[in-house]
């Protein structure tokens, strides 16, 4: 039989592998590999703590003289369980809506901003074009998505009455996955690309580019269209540094005033260390999902149930936006792409 100091030993490395899967950021361990992946799925991981507690209730019937162990181990799953769901439910499982502008002005001053990694242009442009006119975008970025495409993205809409720059990234023409675009409504304003088009800091993201976008008068906020490279086993320094570098971005900008959205292949656990005060957000940048309580929804992959995948795109700004909308797409899966569209509406703070 197994011995008491088996035993011991099981309970205590459970305790330990728990411990760190349900919050890393008190290891530093949130950005390593392994543990970068399990935490970006809680609502996977609660769903896999209930099915290993069934089946230890079978073992807890089945083996009288482990019980004892059994039982402790269920007890843990259990409270790892608990843990990863208050988690989720504080982070909002909701449909992401704060509140609406209160006047005219607030409402004629406010942005909307949509953002769709395509993977690689694959909903097409007319599809694109169709939800951006219908949420009302003012600005779009489309990581994975080629100058072709956000040229015809923008004549569609411009039929449509909403005209837009394109302003498109590559760092080769091999991979469609190697542009990223963005657009943004003339009513904004003329903007200038200030991102290096070579990769890596200090003028870009290391392997998938990010479009860093300033007002050419100087008026207005910068606005970052981010693609951060994921976190597979040899690529995790390039997005430890992708992140290092986005949060810097977030917080050197002019007078702080930032909006950034796209794919950051990282969810706010992984934002945990770049914060410049408080947690759960990168940089000066706080995630507009979390202000309207859907920051607990999967964005990523679109096969997986919503509250089961890795909220994996994010809209974030400087706090001298006011969060009124953040929701994440779910009509869409079915349009090619393995990642939801969201849309956030944000509005001037009040000073």
């Amino acid at each position: 039989m197994v011995s008491a100091l088996a035993r011991i030993i099981v309970v205590l490395v459970t305790i330990a592998v728990l411990a760190v899967l349900a919050w890393p950021q008190f290891f530093g361990l949130q950005n390593a590999w392994v543990v970068a992946h399990a935490v970006s799925l809680r609502g996977l991981a609660v769903i896999v703590a209930v099915a290993l507690v069934a089946l230890l209730a079978v073992l807890l019937l089945l083996v009288r003289p482990l019980r004892g162990t059994t039982a402790l181990l269920m007890v843990l799953l259990v409270l790892f369980g608990a843990v990863n769901t208050g988690i989720l439910l504080h982070r909002g499982i909701g449909a992401g809506s704060v509140s609406a502008a209160e006047t005219d002005a607030e409402a004629d001053a406010s942005i909307t901003v949509l953002s769709w990694n395509t993977l690689g242009d694959e909903p097409g442009a007319e599809n694109i074009a169709a939800l951006a006119i219908a949420e009302g975008a003012d600005v779009i970025t489309l990581p994975e998505t080629t100058e072709e495409t956000g040229v015809l993205i923008a004549e569609a809409m411009r039929a449509a009455g909403r005209p837009m720059w394109v302003h498109t990234l590559a760092f080769d023409l091999i991979s469609k996955a190697r542009s990223t675009t963005l657009l943004i409504s003339p009513d904004l304003g003329d903007y200038t690309v200030t991102s290096a088009e070579g990769s890596g800091p200090p003028g870009n993201t290391n392997v998938l580019p990010t479009v860093v976008a300033a007002p050419a008068d100087g008026d207005g906020p910068t606005i970052i269209a981010v693609h951060a490279v994921a976190p597979i086993q040899w690529e995790m320094s390039n997005w430890r540094s992708d992140l290092d570098w986005l949060a810097e971005e977030c917080s050197s900008a002019a007078d702080s005033n930032v909006i950034m959205a796209g794919d950051f292949n990282a969810t706010l656990d992984h934002f945990a260390g770049h914060a410049d005060t408080g947690s759960d957000q990168l940089g000066g940048c706080r995630d507009a999902a979390l202000s309207a309580g859907s920051a607990a929804v999967g964005t990523w992959p679109t096969w997986a149930p919503r509250l089961l995948g890795s909220p994996i795109d994010h809209v974030l700004a400087t706090p001298n936006w006011r969060v009124d909308e953040m929701r994440v797409i779910g009509t869409e899966d079915g349009a090619g792409s393995d990642h939801r569209p969201i849309v956030a509406t944000l509005s001037p703070a009040p000073a």
